[in-house]
């Protein structure tokens, strides 16, 4: 036991020897953690509530480099802004075989002759369309709401009345007969409207005629609607004459297509419906989507006109300052007046305060109509003043 009590205090001395001669080792201490004497409170001014960014500013750009659109208000890319629109002229018979419709930001409807209606679809959006129309001929007066926008004109022929209107150095148009590649013929309702024209095709006869397809300086308005903006839209509940708008019924005056309107409370939207057969409804669908035709804004334009000839062929007088109208928005309508002064000038519509109306974000319907005649809101026969 003494033997091993030596060795002990041998093997004890000689690690305290190593300990001073070799390297420092690291020794951990216990952690102490600081006292902190307790802080009287400070009164803090009270912060306001930060809404979520979807409520922050809804009249904001959704991404970088997007602008307002001129026709829908919508936000688009900068460079669709810059582009000029295409006008084409649509028919609106049983047989037509109607695509890309639903794409078009505003829509223009009128009387031709025998009391059938024609379309003119105006795109703003158009250069990835691989399927327009089908495209039928011009009508004089469809060219003078073209102006408006600076839009390349598209048309398969129409009668000699379109002649030195067409003829102009300033009217830049793709007549599709006397340029055929602008079109393709396409599987449709019957052989008459197979006639289709695309994005690439409209392209390449504009490249042909030599038309620029950005807008050209002096040729259009940038404000030609006036718009409510998206924080603030218009209700028309300012208006104490304001009617309730749930259905508006054109087929008084377009006896034809039957066409009419029916409001959407879920989307804000005037569905539109054409073509009936007995009680059945007939939407109106783009065969491109399968879509309905849905607008935002319906405008309603009543308008001088006159029968040309023994054809039924018409006349309609887009210049004016006298005529009268109605706008339909939100499930409510209020009456206007209408003016267009020049040829490239903006039709505008003011109510009866002598303000210019105020359109909400999205496509736009406008109705032509003929002077006397009248359509149908709700239960009331609306007839032009």
């Amino acid at each position: 036991m003494k033997r091993l009590q030596v060795l002990f205090l041998v093997a004890l001395s000689s690690s305290l020897l190593l300990f001073g001669c070799g390297k420092e080792e690291t020794v951990t201490q216990p952690v102490v953690e600081p006292i902190v004497e307790a802080q009287p409170e400070k009164e803090t001014e009270p912060t306001e509530e930060v809404p979520a960014e979807n409520e922050t500013d809804l009249d904001a750009p959704p991404a970088e480099g997007m602008v307002r659109s001129r026709l829908t208000n919508e936000w688009v890319d900068e460079e669709v802004a810059k582009t000029r629109p295409i006008a084409v002229m649509v028919p609106n018979s049983k047989t037509a075989s109607q695509y890309n419709l639903s794409k078009a930001s505003v829509l223009y409807e009128c009387n031709v002759e025998g009391s059938m209606t024609r379309l003119m679809a105006v795109w703003e959006d158009w250069e990835s369309l691989d399927k327009i129309g089908n495209v039928r001929s011009c009508r004089d007066y469809y060219l003078y709401w073209a102006f408006e926008w600076d839009a390349i004109y598209i048309h398969y022929g129409g009668p000699f009345y379109i002649d030195d209107l067409i003829a102009r150095e300033d009217t830049q148009n793709i007549n599709c007969i006397d340029y055929a590649n602008a079109t393709f013929r396409d599987t449709a309702k019957n052989s008459t409207d197979n006639a289709f024209t695309s994005a690439e095709r409209i392209k390449e006869a504009a490249d042909y005629y030599g038309y620029p397809t950005e807008y050209r300086e002096g040729y259009s308005d940038d404000n030609h609607f006036q718009f409510a903006t998206n924080s603030e839209p218009n209700t028309l509940e300012q208006y104490s004459d304001a009617i309730d708008a749930k259905k508006i019924d054109m087929s008084p005056a377009y006896p034809v297509t039957n066409c009419y309107f029916v409001y959407n409370e879920e989307t804000g939207l005037y569905e539109r419906f054409q073509h009936l057969s007995g009680d059945s409804d007939g939407p109106h669908v783009d065969l491109a989507t399968n879509e309905q035709l849905a607008f935002k804004n319906v405008l309603v334009q009543n308008t001088y006109f006159e029968v040309r000839d023994q054809k039924g062929y018409l006349a309609f007088q887009c210049h004016d300052t006298t005529r009268d109208g109605w706008f339909f928005t939100n499930g409510k309508g209020i009456h206007v007046t209408w003016e267009k002064t020049a040829d490239y000038s903006a039709t505008r519509y003011y109510d009866d305060d002598g303000n210019e109306i105020k359109l909400n974000t999205g496509k736009t319907m406008i109705c032509i109509l003929e002077d006397g005649d009248s359509f149908n809101v709700d239960d009331k026969v609306i007839e032009a003043d």
